[in-house]
């Protein structure tokens, strides 16, 4: 950071709650890269504002302030630091955006183009790019391609005059592949996928708890569904439109107890809700869900904290996705990932509920 000696510039910005303050603070007294392009910090006694990774000396923390962006900083008055450059991409950002870019290529591209293909894109010798694109992603590109590829059969399955027809439009190539990895892609058989679930039986129920209105379903196999909504037709639609053809059977006494359970949970969250579930994902998603059920209740883990718990450090971003492809609340409870100054972000059912689930496992 600059050491140049200048008059204290006033916090012209709100400042953060003591405790965020707090977090924000350990993130710069760690050097955090992950919590880089969370905040920024800057120092009243030189008027230098840094990213929360600047390898400088950290300033006393009473003449520190935080700030949201390096915009609101600048308004304030700071100026950014010449070491760190909190106006310019970081590399880490540098590095996401070439995979981004590479991901979309991916996307656009029917057969799978060689990982040096990729890698000359990107400007990365090819063993460089293949861990930097997982590290990232979460996937090598040549899983990412094959994530592209259930993407389009799933959709294509709804419209091709055959099954065949649509693995073949999705860039597929190999008939017995497809059919080996289909139901782990799709939660069913190419057939019943596209037939909107048919053959498919569902058991479901809708009630109401202090979050809402909330949603059980399950397979034979278990649950499939939890979800929570402002009404229960909301939730209803839901269900029937992400399985047009299945058929919904009404509760039995053994799933009556489960959606007990799950209304139990959500009021009095203790333990683990042990329930068979019936999700699919692809390997790095399951990974962490299931690295999201050890979080004991009561306790959070930073998106970097779980990608580095799964033997994947620096891919939180694909973590945070991987957050937001869950469908069984608190069952797979995603509410405990965090960002890497503990402020809350992401979840697919409002902050609201995500924060009000937090409140109620502290208090046990």
């Amino acid at each position: 950071m600059d050491t140049e000696s200048v008059a204290p510039l006033p916090n012209a910005a709100p400042q953060a709650s003591e405790q965020l303050a707090e977090q924000r603070w350990q993130a710069v007294v760690g050097r955090d890269p992950q919590a880089d392009g969370e905040f920024v910090y800057a120092v009243r006694t030189t008027g230098v504002y840094c990213r929360p990774s600047c390898p400088s000396r950290a300033a006393r923390r009473q003449n520190v302030a935080f700030f949201d962006t390096p915009a609101l900083a600048a308004a304030a008055g700071y100026r950014p630091c010449k070491r760190c450059r909190p106006d310019a991409p970081s590399p880490q950002q540098e590095r996401n955006e070439r995979v981004l870019r590479a991901c979309r290529t991916i996307e656009h591209s029917l057969s799978a183009l060689s990982l040096a293909q990729l890698a000359q894109q990107a400007g990365m010798s090819p063993h460089h790019f293949q861990r930097v694109f997982k590290a990232v992603t979460g996937l090598s590109p040549k899983g990412y391609h094959k994530a592209v590829q259930a993407r389009r059969v799933a959709a294509s399955l709804q419209s091709a005059p055959s099954v065949t027809d649509a693995f073949y439009d999705a860039g597929f190539n190999s008939a017995g592949r497809f059919y080996e990895e289909a139901p782990a892609l799709l939660g069913m058989s190419p057939g019943n996928y596209r037939k909107g679930g048919a053959g498919e039986h569902i058991r479901h129920a809708v009630a109401p708890c202090t979050l809402g209105w909330v949603i059980v379903a399950a397979t034979r196999k278990g649950v499939c569904a939890i979800e929570f909504g402002e009404s229960a037709q909301a939730l209803e639609d839901r269900i029937r439109a992400r399985f047009p053809q299945a058929r919904f059977e009404p509760a039995d006494a053994g799933f009556e107890q489960w959606i007990a359970r799950v209304l139990e949970y959500i009021e009095q969250p203790r333990g683990v809700l042990d329930l068979p579930l019936d999700v699919q994902g692809t390997v790095f998603q399951r990974r962490v869900w299931q690295t999201l059920q050890a979080i004991p209740a009561g306790e959070t883990a930073s998106y970097g904290e779980i990608a580095t718990r799964i033997g994947q450090p620096g891919a939180y971003r694909a973590v945070a996705h991987a957050c937001a492809e869950n469908v069984v609340a608190v069952a797979i409870p995603c509410h405990r990932a965090v960002r890497a100054d503990g402020s809350l972000a992401g979840y697919r059912w409002g902050l609201a509920r995500k924060a009000e689930l937090l409140k109620r496992e502290r208090k046990k």
